[in-house]
C-alpha cells in the first residue's frame, strides 16, 4: 500500500502540475481528521507521511509534568517517562509520543480519501490562481466558448480548458464579432479567487493592451531604446501613442512604423482595423501638443496653466476640421495624450478676437515670465527650507508674485489720495449749501443761525454714524450721498429735517437738486 500511496502522488503531481510537498500536506490533515473520528480524541495529534518509504505514523502532543500534577496519562506523561524518549525535556515542556493505531490502514485510508480529493483540488486551484495571478498585464491567448444567454460576459478558454477567462461587454472592440471556437488574444486585467477556481478578466479595449502588441512588434521598444511616455486611445476607433528616443541618432516615430509601416499595420489588423497615430514626445509642452495634433498642421500653442491648464491652437483655416477631428475625436485624444484642455481657433478666429501674431509673441513671453518667476520663487523657497539658520514656525519673507493683479495694486496705492481729493470738494460743496440755507432761514443773516457743521449732518448722516468705524478701518470709505432721505422744513422745530422717501408715492427727489434752488423766495 505504502509503494501504490507513493505512486499516486507522483502521479497527482504530474497531471495537476502540483508541488509533492503540497499533496503530502493535503495527506497528513486527512490523516489527522481520520484518526480524531475513527478513535474519538480531541488531543492534538500530528501525522507525518515519509515521502522516501510511504510509511505514516500519527504522534500526540503530550505535556512533561511532575508525579504530583500527574492527572491525565492521554495528555500527560511523568519526567521520568519523557526523559526516557529524549533526556533534554523539562517540566513543563511538550513531547511528541507515536500512537500509531494498529488497525490504522485501510479504514484511514478510505475515510481521508475525500479528504485528500478535496485538499487536492483546493491546492490546484490556489497553483491556478497564483500562475495567472504572476500574468496580470500581460497578453495572452484562448479560445472563444459558446456564448451563454444567462452571461451578458464573453467566456473565453485558456491553456486548452485548465481555466476560464471571462470579458465583459464593456472590454469588447465595438463592431467586433465574436465566433465560437475562434482564437482571440486578450489583455489580462486582473485575476481574483472564485468558489471554482480563479476569475480571469480580460479585456480588448484596455490602453495597456496597445502598449503589450508595440512592445511585441517593435524590438526598439522592448530593448529600452524606444520609450512609449502616453498612450490615448477609444477602443476600436483611434488611438495616439507618444513616443521618445532614449538614444542618440534613433527615429522613434519610423521604429514604430517599420519599414513601409509593417509593423502598425500587424497590430491595426489585430485591432481590426483601429487607426493609430505614432506622434514624437517632447519635453516642452507647446511641440509636444502641436506633435499630438498630427495630421494637422499647427501654426501657434501658447499655454495657459492657470487657467484650467488650457492650450490654445492656432491652425490655418483648411486645416481646422482636420484638426478638431470627427465629433472632436482628435482634440479629445490629444488632451487625454498631453493632459492640457485644448482650445483650437483658426487664423481667421483668432485675428478676430485680437490674438494678432504680435500679441500672441506677447502672451507668450508673458506667460514664459510668470514660469520663470515661479520656478524661482519654488527655488528661493526650497533652499530656505533647507537651510539651517530657518527655525521651525518661522514665515518666509518672500514676496508672492501675481502678474493678473499688478494693475489692481497700483490702483489700489494711488486711490485713496483721488478718494480724499474728491471728499475734500464733497465736504466744502455741502457746507457752503448748509450755509445757503442757513441764511436764508435765519433771513439772510448766517451768523444767527446754526452752525454749517449742523446741516452738513443731514447730507453725511450715514458716514457720520460710521466714524469710529472709519478710524480702524485701512481703507477709507468714499462719502456718499443718502438717496433714501428728503429734505423738508419741519414748521415746528423750525429748520430742515430728513424724511424717509415713499417710493410708490410722491415724486423722487435727488439732493443735487437742492443746489439749483430758488431759496430767495422761501
Amino acid at each position: 500500500m505504502n509503494k501504490q500511496l507513493l505512486m499516486a502522488i507522483n502521479q497527482i503531481c504530474a497531471e495537476r502540475n502540483l508541488k509533492p510537498q503540497v499533496v503530502i500536506e493535503a495527506i497528513e490533515q486527512a490523516l489527522i481528521s481520520a484518526y480524531r473520528r475513527n478513535f474519538g480524541t480531541d488531543q492534538e495529534v500530528v501525522a507525518r507521511l515519509d515521502p522516501e518509504t510511504g510509511d505514516t505514523q500519527i504522534y500526540a502532543i503530550t505535556a512533561v509534568v511532575s508525579p504530583e500534577a500527574f492527572t491525565d496519562p492521554q495528555t500527560q506523561i511523568l519526567l521520568e517517562e519523557a526523559r526516557a524518549l529524549n533526556p533534554a525535556v523539562e517540566v513543563g515542556d511538550e513531547i511528541q509520543i507515536e500512537r500509531t493505531p494498529k488497525n490504522f490502514g485501510r479504514i484511514a485510508a478510505q475515510a481521508a480519501k475525500q479528504v485528500i480529493l478535496q485538499r487536492i483540488r483546493e491546492a490546484e486551484r490556489n497553483a491556478l490562481y497564483e500562475e495567472y495571478r504572476n500574468r496580470e498585464g500581460e497578453l495572452i491567448q484562448g479560445t472563444i466558448r459558446p456564448p451563454d444567454r444567462h452571461k451578458d460576459a464573453l467566456s473565453i478558454s485558456l491553456d486548452g480548458g485548465r481555466v476560464e477567462g471571462v470579458m465583459y461587454r464593456a472590454d469588447q472592440i465595438p463592431g467586433e464579432r465574436y465566433r465560437p471556437n475562434n482564437s482571440i488574444l486578450a489583455y489580462v486585467v486582473d485575476v481574483s479567487k472564485g468558489a471554482r477556481g480563479p476569475v480571469i478578466h480580460l479585456s480588448r479595449t484596455h490602453r495597456t493592451m496597445l502598449r503589450r502588441l508595440l512592445e511585441k512588434e517593435v524590438p526598439e521598444i522592448k530593448q529600452g531604446t524606444v520609450e512609449i511616455k502616453a498612450i490615448a486611445r477609444e477602443a476600436g476607433s483611434r488611438s495616439k501613442v507618444a513616443v521618445a528616443a532614449t538614444q542618440r541618432g534613433v527615429d522613434p516615430v519610423g521604429s514604430c512604423v517599420g519599414v513601409r509601416g509593417i509593423r502598425i499595420q500587424n497590430i491595426v489588423k489585430e485591432l481590426h482595423g483601429e487607426k493609430i497615430d505614432v506622434v514624437e514626445w517632447d519635453a516642452d509642452p507647446e511641440k509636444f501638443v502641436a506633435n499630438a495634433l498630427s495630421p494637422a498642421k499647427v501654426t501657434d500653442v501658447i499655454l495657459f496653466p492657470q487657467v484650467d491648464n488650457t492650450a490654445l491652437v492656432i491652425v490655418p483655416q483648411r486645416q481646422l476640421s482636420l484638426a478638431i477631428g470627427k465629433e472632436g475625436q482628435n482634440a479629445r485624444l490629444v488632451a487625454k495624450l498631453t493632459g492640457w484642455r485644448i482650445d483650437i481657433k483658426s487664423d481667421e478666429e483668432a485675428v478676430a478676437e485680437g490674438l494678432t501674431p504680435e500679441e500672441r509673441e506677447r502672451l507668450r513671453l508673458e506667460q514664459q515670465e510668470r514660469a520663470r518667476a515661479e520656478a524661482n520663487l519654488l527655488d528661493t523657497a526650497k533652499r530656505l527650507l533647507e537651510s539651517e539658520d530657518l527655525e521651525p514656525g518661522e514665515e518666509l519673507d518672500v514676496p508672492i508674485l501675481d502678474f493678473e493683479e499688478d494693475a489692481d495694486i497700483k490702483a489700489s496705492t494711488e486711490a485713496p489720495a483721488a478718494e480724499k481729493e474728491e471728499a475734500t470738494a464733497e465736504d466744502a460743496d455741502i457746507k457752503a449749501l448748509a450755509a445757503k440755507i442757513s441764511a436764508s432761514m435765519s433771513g439772510g443773516n448766517a451768523d444767527d443761525s446754526l452752525d454749517e457743521d449742523t446741516y452738513a449732518r443731514y447730507f453725511d448722516a450715514a458716514d457720520a454714524k460710521d466714524d469710529d468705524d472709519a478710524e480702524v478701518s485701512s481703507v477709507k470709505k468714499k462719502k456718499g450721498k443718502r438717496k433714501d432721505r428728503k429734505l423738508v422744513f419741519d414748521e415746528e422745530l423750525g429748520r430742515l429735517v430728513q424724511v424717509k422717501k415713499r417710493r410708490k408715492r410722491g415724486p423722487s427727489y435727488e439732493l443735487d437738486e437742492f443746489e439749483d434752488f430758488d431759496l430767495d423766495g422761501f
